[in-house]
């Protein structure tokens, strides 16, 4: 194998451990980095076997030639649980995230390092900790004299952004069904078990009079890796 194939190959598995998860992954990508990390075994005749470390697993074949995205995050999850470490010379600094959101939107604030590129993201004139800020928007639907019901996709959003996230600081006001940082906090229980015991804290305050510095000195508060 050439060491540009090798490469291009751990970083597709550090993308999969790590990174955005794709909505879509072509299949003979995912046989060939199996096959780098482990082994594939056919089985029957739309089936095979991938064989990682001590993990086992079946997958499907496409007829698509594209993994959809249920495969791709069944797919994390068996490369995980084979084993976390990343490929040789894979960034190990921990990515650290601060999430500020009510029933309007979510302001993620982002470690950047080599993994994410800039442009991935709207710079803030003041970035708590060197981060890089991103606004999530909610897609508000009219409803006449009725509380507007949650949306899914807006706590989905913010979710797949939380993917890469070592350590994540959740800060919202209120409590309960009022409250949409609960309402985050228990979406990510429910639906990304993966990203949730990463939460470290979930913090209430005022966030119409909350200022960047005082979310720096929240997060500080608790992430050990911010200084």
């Amino acid at each position: 194998m050439s060491t540009h194939l090798r490469h291009d190959l751990d970083l597709l598995h550090t993308t999969l451990l790590t990174g955005k998860l794709p909505r879509s992954l072509n299949w003979a990508d995912t046989v060939e980095l199996i096959a780098h990390l482990g082994e594939v075994q056919p089985h029957g005749h739309d089936e095979s076997v991938f064989l990682v470390g001590t993990q086992r697993a079946f997958f499907k074949h496409p007829h698509s030639h594209e993994l959809g995205i249920d495969e791709v995050a069944r797919l994390r999850k068996f490369l995980r649980d084979a084993g976390p470490e990343l490929p040789a010379g894979a960034p190990s600094q921990p990515c650290r995230m601060v999430v500020v959101i009510d029933h309007h939107g979510a302001h993620v604030y982002k470690d950047v390092d080599g993994r994410i590129p800039e442009s991935e993201h709207t710079a803030h004139p003041y970035d708590p900790f060197g981060f890089h800020h991103h606004l999530i928007h909610k897609k508000e639907a009219h409803y006449k004299g009725e509380r507007t019901p949650e949306d899914k996709a807006f706590y989905e959003e913010i979710a797949q952004d939380l993917l890469p996230a070592s350590e994540i600081v959740l800060i919202g006001h209120g409590t309960g069904k009022s409250s949409a940082v609960d309402h985050l906090a228990e979406y990510l229980k429910v639906n990304h078990h993966d990203i949730s015991r990463h939460v470290i804290t979930t913090e209430t305050a005022d966030l119409s009079a909350l200022t960047l510095p005082e979310i720096e000195a929240i997060a500080k508060q608790h992430m050990i890796a911010v200084v």
